[in-house]
């Protein structure tokens, strides 16, 4: 197995980074027109510099209002908004799923694509694929690209007026980075490319996992101040790019599956990715029967910035057996990423490690430095 490392063509990250949108994209020879997918409160904040930006550097651009989920039909749509444009460069400004659903638009019309994060949420904005959902939010597929994003501008003043819910939310998804691909390098399992993990991956990785502890707890006091602080700068490249290639290059485990499985239960629909990719990594370190140092360190670091560690903290509240084997049989179906654990996992040793997992949480285990 060849190894296999990916990356965006270019990142930029910095106070007021919109501001040079358009010189970036016109050095990256995207002249436009350009179609601007967006929520709609990046819209009504940043309409006015992405004019000033792209009208400046001479590029056209129309604005397509993201719908609110990546789904198949939201994906047509902003395929639609882009033919009429007769766009010839896609820019996702948003969360993650505005930055999948213009990344899917782009795929589909073999157009390059811009991803402008406004929260540092998740580890979407670098990777070559994006995540579908069903109209009724649940988990639909993963569309894979063949190349990854042409430019991510990420501009920490916006991602500092964010509620701190959706930094501490991108928190959850990076901490699982270090730990599933940690597991996929002693499994000698693929990446998400396919390939072995490069020593380069699993560096990042384990960097991304460092500068967590570090710096995340600042990082949450800098955006409740609304303030860019260096903490911040770094959390949020952690968030973004350490996370984004660690996972993609390093891979993934039993982590993001229980994500994936955790939403067949209607009542984890109003909690965030990272949210509960944070408790599925508490099931893995759990399942795996990782040193108990590890999965304290993990319970404490979640609870200091406000991640949740229990099932009722995300609207699971005393789940029967039936709720717990639904979330363990969609955590494992086939092509889910469990199955790059470096043993076969069965529904019933997931349920018993989700259950198990839970309790550790419950019981408020105290913190001991990770060694």
């Amino acid at each position: 197995m060849l190894s296999v490392f990916c990356s965006p063509s270019r990142y930029v990250q910095g106070r007021d980074a919109t501001e040079q949108l358009g010189p970036e994209m016109v050095a990256m020879g995207f002249t436009g027109p350009a179609l601007i997918v967006a929520s709609p409160s990046p819209r009504r904040f940043l309409q006015a510099v992405w004019e000033r930006s792209l009208g400046g550097a001479g590029v056209e651009l129309g604005v397509h209002e993201f719908g609110g989920e990546c789904t198949r039909s939201e994906v047509v749509a902003v395929v639609s908004a882009a033919k009429a444009l007769k766009a010839q460069v896609i820019v996702g400004a948003g969360g993650g799923k505005v930055l999948d659903a213009a990344r899917a638009a782009a795929a589909e019309l073999d157009l390059p694509v811009v991803n402008c994060p406004t929260t540092a949420s998740s580890d979407a904005p670098c990777s070559a694929l994006s995540v579908l959902y069903t109209d009724d939010g649940a988990f639909d597929s993963y569309l894979f690209y063949r190349r990854n994003p042409d430019l991510v501008l990420v501009d920490t003043a916006v991602i500092a007026r964010a509620p701190v819910r959706l930094l501490v939310a991108g928190m959850g998804d990076a901490l699982a980075t270090w730990f599933e691909a940690r597991t996929v390098i002693e499994a000698h399992r693929p990446n998400q490319l396919h390939g072995a993990t490069t020593n380069t991956a699993g560096a990042l990785a384990r960097l991304c996992f460092d500068t967590l502890l570090a710096d995340g707890p600042a990082a949450c006091e800098a955006v409740r101040r609304e303030a860019v602080t260096p903490a911040l700068e770094r959390l949020v490249e952690a968030n973004t790019l350490l996370s984004g290639l660690g996972f993609e290059s390093g891979g993934l485990a039993v982590a993001h599956s229980v994500h994936n499985g955790l939403t067949v239960a209607p009542g984890t629909h109003r909690y965030l990715h990272g949210e509960k990719v944070a408790f599925g990594l508490l099931v893995q370190l759990v399942l795996e029967g990782r040193p108990s140092e590890e999965l304290r360190t993990v319970i404490d670091f979640a609870r200091e910035v406000g991640l949740p560690t229990t099932l009722s903290q995300l609207g699971l509240d005393a789940p029967g057996q039936g709720v717990l084997l639904r979330i363990a049989e969609r955590s494992l179906a086939e092509g889910e990423t469990a199955h790059n654990e470096p043993f076969e996992v069965s529904p019933a040793m997931l349920v018993d490690a989700i259950v198990a997992a839970d309790a550790s949480a419950q019981a408020g285990i105290a913190r001991r430095p990770l060694l």
